[in-house]
């Protein structure tokens, strides 16, 4: 009797479990944007200057980093009391962003979430909120990273930053 309890058990927990992943399937994927032509060095600016203000507003030391279309850094500062860590950091969101397409704060709630372990296995990837491509016209032409203080605020700055292009 004890051994059909256990067994009834086991099955019930795995069915639970099961209901539990379907019911944290991820939407269906909207088309990723494509790549576009590298995004100028005056955008990049204009994107450092509205990110660097956003971390100013709010006191916060940040580094920010910008890559272009091709992956490449293109602008790095390191605000006065910013984090020397945070700078690879930076880079790495940027970078993440850039190769994958998409903001890194979708990958850090899946594995927040428990639904992508598998994200971890991913050498140089960098999941954490606070990169974000920087779309303009339709076309990824950079990302942004920001690494500074908690990953909401990398992220508010880092989108500040991404919004500016055009």
């Amino acid at each position: 009797m004890n051994r059909l309890v256990l067994m009834l058990a086991v099955a019930s927990i795995f069915v639970a479990g099961i209901a539990h992943a379907q019911q944290q399937a991820a939407p269906p994927a909207q088309p990723l944007p494509t790549y576009g032509t590298p995004m100028t060095l005056d955008q990049a600016k204009k994107a450092m200057a509205a990110a660097e203000a956003e971390a100013a507003k709010n006191s916060w030391p940040m580094v920010i980093a910008i890559v272009d279309s091709t992956g490449h850094l293109l602008a790095l500062h390191r605000m006065d009391n910013g984090s020397y860590g945070s700078i690879k950091i930076a880079i790495g969101k940027a970078q993440t962003a850039f190769e994958f397409r998409q903001p890194t704060k979708n990958y850090n709630d899946r594995l927040t979430a428990g639904t992508a372990p598998h994200l971890l296995t991913i050498r140089g990837a960098t999941f954490i909120e606070g990169g974000i491509p920087i779309v303009a016209s339709g076309k990824i032409v950079g990302a942004i990273g920001v690494s500074g203080g908690t990953t909401t605020q990398d992220g508010q700055v880092a989108k500040a930053g991404a919004d500016i292009v055009q």
